[in-house]
């Protein structure tokens, strides 16, 4: 080869390296451009919501962001479901109804409903439907859910007539229905596995469980694809080994509860986290305040929305909802009262 093909051969080189590069950049430009927004006047977010349908309406009306007939009535406001909307209580359905309705009404309106995924709907999407109650069960029973079944029965082999009886036990009416509306292509599974994990505004990270040290590098748009992706292509392999992918990790966003949970100590870790993901603070649900109140931990960077909604799993728990304005203020509102978390004079501005 002549010293002058080599060059031309090494220029092509770069420049499809070049091109490559480009192409790349490109992509987690626009991955992160998906679930990064700024210049929001008006955010509202509301945690852990498991089916408790009647005091979620509540607290959105308190809030102003849906009205009396339940329609958004938000204007430009970005509302943030910060997960877990379904087990545990027997409304779950209605919520999800509700949330998909609003995702709509809200972009109608010039606003935005981000809902985001919970370690609750990804359980359900993998089979898991252990906290599942009687009544989410039976608001997927149809008049043809005893057939259904009976055919899912007579299709599993039985030893014994106990085992049977246990079978039985297992799948109540409406079992069968659920579990395929859940999947796949399942008409809830096929919209849930469309939703972001984490959301990030104006500064705010907003994930369900928290931000681990290990997943912070990776930032939003590789969060958010990387579930998907487990939840879609990858969901036999996830099946298999659960633990091991990102949407059950004890350190990954919909699990972790190190934000919650570490001693003030932590603070450190926590700036690395906020500056690996380019923020300035995280508002988490998912562990339930040992307040009941809305609180904050590290100094304003940290804030958990989770006050226990659902009555038959937090008894003294309450619907709340966290606001957070342009000017600089964050509150926590409930159904009798407004708190200031955050002042415009804190920190967390500067």
């Amino acid at each position: 080869m002549t010293s002058r093909a080599a060059g031309l051969k090494a220029c092509a080189a770069a420049v499809a390296a070049t091109l490559v590069a480009l192409a790349l950049f490109a992509w987690r430009l626009d991955a992160a451009s998906s679930c990064e927004f700024d210049n929001v006047d008006r955010v509202v977010a509301v945690g852990d919501v498991h089916g408790a349908f009647d005091r979620y309406q509540e607290i959105l009306r308190t809030a102003n962001i849906i009205d009396a007939a339940g329609h958004w009535s938000g204007g430009a406001t970005h509302f943030v479901q910060v997960g877990d909307m379904v087990d545990r209580g027997d409304d779950s359905r209605k919520v999800l109804d509700f949330a998909r309705r609003l995702e709509k009404e809200a972009q109608s309106a010039g606003g935005r409903a981000h809902i985001l995924l919970g370690n609750h709907e990804v359980a359900r999407m993998l089979g898991d439907l252990r906290l599942t109650t009687a009544g989410e069960y039976a608001a997927f029973a149809g008049a043809d859910a005893e057939t259904a079944r009976q055919r899912y029965l007579r299709s599993v082999t039985t030893r014994s007539d106990a085992e049977r009886d246990q079978l039985l036990k297992d799948t109540p009416l409406g079992w069968f229905e659920m579990r395929q509306a859940f999947g796949r292509d399942g008409d809830y599974g096929k919209w849930l596995r469309d939703l972001p994990v984490t959301v990030t505004i104006d500064g705010f990270v907003f994930v369900h469980g928290g931000i681990s040290p290990a997943v912070a590098p990776m930032g939003c748009g590789a969060i958010n694809a990387q579930i998907k992706r487990e939840l879609t292509s990858d969901l036999d392999k996830t099946r298999q080994a659960p633990l091991a992918s990102l949407a059950a990790r004890v350190d990954g966003p919909l699990w972790y509860r190190g934000l919650a949970q570490e001693p003030e100590t932590f603070a450190p870790q926590v700036a690395d986290i906020l500056a690996k993901m380019h923020a300035r603070a995280i508002v988490v649900a998912h562990t339930v305040s040992s307040t009941g109140r809305i609180a904050t931990r590290f100094d304003g960077r940290v804030i958990q929305i989770d006050t226990g909604m659902q009555p038959a799993y937090v008894p003294n728990g309450r619907a709340s909802a966290l606001e957070i304005t342009k000017g600089g203020n964050v509150a926590a509102i409930y159904v009798d009262r407004r708190d200031v978390v955050v002042t415009s004079s804190s920190s967390l501005w500067r």
